[in-house]
């Protein structure tokens, strides 16, 4: 009881100190208000990142195995890979026809044309060559209109669902549905728009809103198929029952391609948790370069405040000689001047988070979703009270070791 009475009695005395220097202390704070007002924008913006990144390969879909030639993520020497053959149609329709246990397998292909309507030309467009099976293996589907199906496939159609970036630069406020367009020299009839799906170009993947899809079989036939990159998409059963079905596509595709058993596998399995996995990596050195060089600014807020806390316990040094002249302990002046420090930091703990929810708010109204989770803030106090410990247990400890006869002479 006693304990708590001198905490208390403590705690008054640090609060009126620093009401006695208010620009003092204001000052001293802006150091701690800069540093949590960085740490807390540097974690948001990062998970502001992961959340628009997790958004925007979620049309990949996760339960979703695709084949192709290289690997998505490199993890080694690149050269490797270059004297392995091309996938084929061929081989989609064998891995159709043996992997029964597939719900979907889809084959794509991709070449980029310049895409025209009327006056306006947008250069450099992806066009996906696929089927009707797209819609079973991806998570986006049409916001207008419809998608691609089994006779547009059949019979080489004329047929195209156009993304939003398409829709919103050649069509604004017109109906694309039905429309004419040219993809390169081709007319090309608007059957759907499909919803907005973003973009997964931190890693240079496809931008999902400015593509456009049309039958595989009338991409072949219209832009060629000689030297064609295949990619063949397929749906496992359920996601608990991924791993195992992974197995089973590499050893029908391991058949499909003749490989004997001491041969390496010439094709790769490309997945969802291979770009999570390497987008993770990246922003992991990211996020922790982002935090030493903001950590740096609260490493100098604690050196102002400690500083600060010299200043006040050579001030105070006659108040001090007085307390323990009438009976206060070592421990009670200590936890004087740490409450002392520790308010002020927290007092630019919080100052510099409130600012953060303005920064936040800007951040998510013009640049990605963002938002300071509970955490965040939690962490921030943490930090700023640790900050205000460490940097007032140097000069509260030598307050405490002053000799009260001594302190008493102090002019």
């Amino acid at each position: 009881m006693k304990s708590l009475h001198e905490i208390k009695e403590s705690f008054s005395i640090a609060v009126e100190a620093i009401k006695s220097n208010k620009i003092r202390g204001m000052l001293t704070a802006l150091g701690i208000i800069i540093g949590i007002l960085a740490v807390v924008t540097t974690m948001t913006a990062a998970n502001g990142l992961g959340n628009r990144f997790k958004e925007s390969i979620s049309a990949i879909g996760s339960d979703v195995l695709y084949v192709s030639r290289t690997p998505w993520v490199f993890s080694g020497n690149f050269f490797q890979f270059r004297n392995r053959e091309e996938l084929t149609l061929r081989d989609s329709e064998k891995l159709e026809s043996q992997l029964r246990d597939a719900k979907a397998v889809n084959p794509t292909t991709a070449t980029n044309q310049n895409v025209k309507y009327r006056s306006k030309v947008l250069e450099n467009v992806n066009i996906i060559g696929t089927t009707e099976k797209h819609v079973e293996i991806s998570t986006g589907a049409p916001q207008a209109g419809r998608f691609l199906i089994a006779n547009d496939v059949q019979y080489k159609k004329n047929i195209c669902v156009i993304g939003q970036e398409i829709q919103e630069y050649l069509f604004k406020d017109i109906d694309p549905v039905n429309k004419e367009i040219k993809i390169g020299r081709y007319t090309f009839l608007v059957a759907g728009v499909m919803e907005k799906q973003g973009s997964a170009g931190f890693f240079g993947g496809p931008n999902f809103d400015r593509q456009i899809f049309v039958p595989i079989s009338t991409l072949l036939k219209n832009f060629g198929s000689r030297n064609r990159q295949f990619s063949i998409a397929v749906k496992a059963p359920s996601q608990n029952e991924l791993t195992d079905f992974e197995y089973a596509l590499i050893g029908e595709m391991r058949k499909i391609r003749k490989l004997s058993p001491t041969d390496e596998n010439d094709f790769s399995i490309n997945k969802m948790e291979t770009l999570m996995n390497a987008y993770n990596n990246v922003m992991g050195v990211v996020v922790l370069i982002g935090l030493l060089i903001t950590g740096v600014s609260l490493f100098v807020g604690g050196i102002g405040v400690m500083n600060i806390m010299f200043v006040s316990v050579t001030e105070r040094t006659r108040e001090i000689g007085i307390r323990k002249a009438i009976g206060a302990r070592k421990m009670t002046i200590l936890t004087q001047f740490l409450l002392e420090s520790s308010s002020i930091c927290l007092l630019g703990g919080i100052t510099g988070l409130i600012l953060s929810f303005g920064v936040t708010r800007l951040i998510d109204a013009f640049l990605l979703p963002a938002s300071i989770s509970p955490g965040i803030a939690f962490i921030a106090v943490i930090i700023s009270l640790l900050v205000g410990v460490f940097s007032g247990v140097i000069p509260a400890y030598r307050a405490s070791r002053l000799n009260p006869i001594e302190a008493l002479r102090y002019e």
